[in-house]
């Protein structure tokens, strides 16, 4: 079996929760890793020890690495928002298939540059949002698409986290490096799964946002339309006890219920008395499902263009709350 080699860039917490598995995959090869704090370094190396695998080596910069060592074939980035864009930059152009963790950058001018070094490389850039990459969410959008919902009307969706406590000091709670708050970093999952279920741009959007005296937003509510009229409403709690999601997609034929990382999948058409489970096939992962993107075994389900749409709908998202105001897209 033909081994993909892939550098990790940035070894930090949810790094790791990627690597636990991949270190697991024997289609895999982490032949580096880029990382500049020894802590996070520490806990790397304790990761693969705890696995019975060696630890790759360790660079400061992606150039140090490619300097060191021949291009491998892909690149992994996990480093703080903020440095996305240069990161993904410096791998495509190396000539590197490139994963990127969600957000995918912080704004629409950034994506909108990303999207245009996508195309000049001609590599292959696949943003980590687990909700475009769920076969539960492919399975949804499949379902809506063909019908089984009818005319859909409505989604709504929420989203609580122990996150305000969980990130106090860390570069979550920087809004210079990681963008903005607890919207941005896990409540990207909702915005995101829903936009990309209901697969059309938003026209309307009215934002309130709380900071709950934090550098960041902290809790939110975001209502909107898109463009065929369908209506949506989005609940971001972070100062919450516990971890819990789900989004509702509501057609005048059915019901359909998931998760935003697309953990679940239920449905009650019109003539159901209750909910039924949706089979869907089972995943290892964003990685796998790169890899088999790569492979050419199924097409990109969250290129750079789903980022564009995500970064565009933030963008609204952050007028409305500065402004108080409802903002139309452009």
């Amino acid at each position: 079996m033909a081994k993909t080699s892939v550098i990790i860039v940035g070894t930090g917490g949810m790094a790791r929760h990627h690597m636990s598995v991949m270190v697991t995959m024997a289609n895999t090869h982490i032949c580096g890793l880029v990382e500049v704090s020894e802590a996070q370094r520490q806990l790397t190396g304790d990761l693969f020890e705890s696995r019975g695998k060696k630890c790759p080596a360790f660079y400061n910069t992606i150039g140090e690495l490619l300097k060191a060592q021949d291009t491998p074939d892909a690149a992994f980035i996990n480093t703080p928002h903020k440095f996305h864009l240069e990161n993904a930059r410096d791998c495509l152009k190396a000539g590197m298939d490139v994963l990127l963790e969600k957000p995918m950058v912080i704004n629409a001018v950034e994506a909108q540059r990303l999207i245009k070094i996508r195309d000049q490389s001609k590599k292959l850039l696949v943003v980590a949002f687990p909700g475009s990459l769920s076969p539960a969410v492919k399975k949804a959008k499949q379902m809506i698409s063909s019908g089984k919902l009818g005319r859909v009307t409505s989604v709504s969706a929420y989203v609580h986290q122990h996150w305000k406590a969980g990130t106090a000091g860390q570069w979550r709670q920087d809004p210079d490096i990681s963008g903005g708050g607890f919207l941005f970093d896990t409540g990207s999952h909702m915005v995101n799964t829903v936009v990309d279920l209901i697969d059309q741009d938003v026209v309307r959007v009215c934002a309130l946002m709380d900071n709950s005296g934090t550098p960041v937003d902290i809790n939110s509510t975001v209502s909107g339309r898109f463009r065929d009229g369908a209506m949506f409403s989005l609940a971001a709690a972070g100062d919450s006890m516990h971890c819990t999601s789900e989004v509702t997609v509501i057609g005048d034929q059915g019901i359909l219920q998931t998760g935003i990382w697309g953990e679940r999948l239920l449905f009650k058409g019109i003539k159901d008395s209750a909910f039924s489970e949706v089979k869907y096939p089972k995943s290892k992962g964003v990685w796998e499902q790169f890899l088999k993107v790569r492979a050419g075994k199924q097409a990109n389900p969250c290129p750079p263009e789903v980022g564009l749409r995500f970064a565009r709908l933030m963008d609204m998202i952050r007028k409305s709350d500065s402004t108080k105001a409802t903002v139309k897209a452009r």
